[in-house]
């Protein structure tokens, strides 16, 4: 199948080719602003956990800057520029954003699908961000970020894919090129040097760029609904699992290391839970043996279901949804590279 689509990812990469030059050779105009921006972005289709990562730059950042995160909105109902109120629903924002809100209430969310026009009203605000974090934007080369993280899943290395239809980049692997730091996102929690190495070799960085390795850390179950709090997690044996993901491996695996039995339904990616669907969820549920049991879901999931009608369909279930972390192998000169480009960018601008 994936040799029968290659000449549509054939085209696909002319026509990319065609964009990213009209871009460098200026016929395609690109703003930039007098604060710092940093990019989080990927070349693939999803999965490589920009969410995550976002949220651990917040948390490098907010004790230090006025932080705000701006995001497409995947998934939302609602069009142009957005900023996250108290009221807002996974409808109003998207699904990670919501989820940036309810973690970081100081800190400013905003979304819109037009990231330049999302910047100016940012800036406009009374309290305006002093650094502003581009939510997988890589690919929007209508505005120029200080700084392009880009994020490579350990398992399915950009430069070993091929791109959509064939395979899952949205973007030519040269693109990578525009980065500044290259993370190798979910990578085991020990890694040996010369693991690393052979990596860094595959993706071939330019001198300038930098390479780094995160890996993910699971945080304890949080409840999600009363049912929840009156049970004692640590007795449950058994659980349904259910998320709507792009790469729910990992999510699974930890999952598997905690409980006896592990039953799982999958969804589309950004999935949006009808009445059905949670019926269905808790239909399973009850149908799984023995007392000692419980749903679990993700983090993301969690931000879809918290406003939605149909959460109450799991009143008769204990509800969790497992919070992750992202950590790096080195991870005091990540931090670093972070605050000294912030610094070095924000006093740069200031002598402009």
């Amino acid at each position: 199948m994936r040799i029968l689509l290659l000449p549509i990812s054939l085209i696909y990469h002319i026509v990319l080719t065609i964009r990213h030059k009209l871009y460098d050779w200026h016929i395609l105009r690109t703003t930039r602003f007098e604060k710092p921006l940093i990019c989080v972005g990927n070349l693939n289709l999803g999965g490589t956990g920009k969410t995550p990562h976002t949220e651990y730059l917040i948390n490098v950042l907010k004790d230090h800057y006025r932080v705000a995160t701006l995001s497409r909105g995947y998934g939302r109902k609602t069009k142009g520029f957005k900023r996250a109120e108290t009221t807002s629903t996974n409808e109003d924002l998207g699904d990670e954003p919501l989820q940036y809100f309810k973690k970081f209430p100081e800190i400013q969310v905003a979304v819109d699908e037009d990231r330049v026009n999302g910047v100016r009203k940012l800036l406009m605000s009374n309290n305006a961000p002093e650094i502003i974090l581009l939510d997988d934007a890589f690919q929007h080369r209508s505005i120029k970020a200080g700084l392009n993280i880009l994020l490579t899943e350990y398992q399915h290395l950009y430069c070993d894919d091929l791109l959509f239809p064939a395979g899952t980049l949205r973007d030519v692997k040269s693109a990578a090129k525009r980065a500044n730091l290259i993370v190798v996102s979910k990578s085991p929690r020990e890694l040996k040097e010369a693991e690393k190495q052979h990596i860094i070799s595959k993706l071939n960085p330019s001198k300038e760029q930098k390479v780094y390795f995160s890996y993910l850390e699971y945080a304890p179950l949080q409840p999600l609904n009363e049912k929840a709090k009156t049970v004692s997690v640590e007795d449950a044996d058994s659980v349904i699992a259910f998320c709507g993901i792009a790469h729910p491996k990992s999510f699974i695996e930890e999952l598997e290391k905690r409980f006896k039995t592990v039953d799982f339904l999958r969804f589309a990616d950004h999935h949006v839970y009808s009445e059905e669907d949670a019926k269905n969820i808790v239909k399973h549920f009850e149908n799984l043996s023995g007392d000692k049991k419980i749903i679990v879901t993700t983090e993301k999931d969690a931000a879809r279901l918290t406003n939605s009608p149909y959460l109450c369909q799991f009143d008769c279930a204990p509800l969790y949804d497992l919070p992750i972390t992202v950590r790096f192998h080195e991870e005091e000169k990540f931090n670093e590279e972070i605050l000294s480009y912030v610094r070095k960018d924000s006093h740069d601008r200031w002598l402009y």
